[in-house]
């Protein structure tokens, strides 16, 4: 249940009298519900019910789409803001007998991913007859490390899982 549907506007308050605040914040004081909803009409804004559980309720002169308006704002920059500090997990697949061009191409893109904050998983896949050549797979994830020790730091070491090798690059922590 969000916050705005705690509110009631205008026609739902049920009390007699209210504490009315204006616009501007400033209290008003106690006021039959009557002359506080005339307030609002002459300002053309909303009577909204901020505290129905006070004796009496208190009650705040406001544009209330307006309200909804920026409370719904705050709450999307409040995700975005989550998002931004989560840590994703790059996949990078590359064969264990790549071309000297291809890996510096995905070098490349583990440097950018490991730099914005992500961990990246390398998997390096062996075809055919080089599985009983896993020195392949150890040789180039040695070099692969030696080339972003700079910024990265292994976080587990190479697995053989079938037909892949896998291990998982992390950024360096700032101390």
């Amino acid at each position: 249940m969000s916050k705005i549907q705690n509110y009631r506007v205008n026609h739902q308050i049920r009390a007699k009298e209210v504490r009315l605040i204006d616009e501007n914040g400033k209290q008003v004081g106690i006021v039959p519900l009557s002359e506080a909803l005339r307030f609002a009409e002459e300002k053309g804004l909303d009577l909204v019910e901020i505290a129905p559980q006070a004796k009496p309720p208190v009650c705040k002169v406001m544009d209330y789409g307006k309200f909804k308006y920026e409370l719904k704002k705050k709450e999307r920059e409040a995700r975005k803001k989550q998002r931004e500090h989560q840590i994703e997990v790059k996949d990078i697949r590359m064969k264990v007998r790549i071309e000297e061009h291809d890996l510096q191409v995905k070098l490349k893109h583990m440097r950018e991913f490991l730099e914005d904050g992500d961990k990246v998983r390398v998997r390096l896949r062996f075809r055919g007859r080089e599985n009983v050549h896993p020195e392949l797979g150890e040789r180039l994830f040695k070099r692969i490390v030696e080339e972003l020790q700079d910024i990265s730091e292994v976080e587990s070491g190479p697995k053989k899982e079938g037909p892949f090798m896998i291990f998982t690059l992390a950024p360096k922590r700032k101390k």
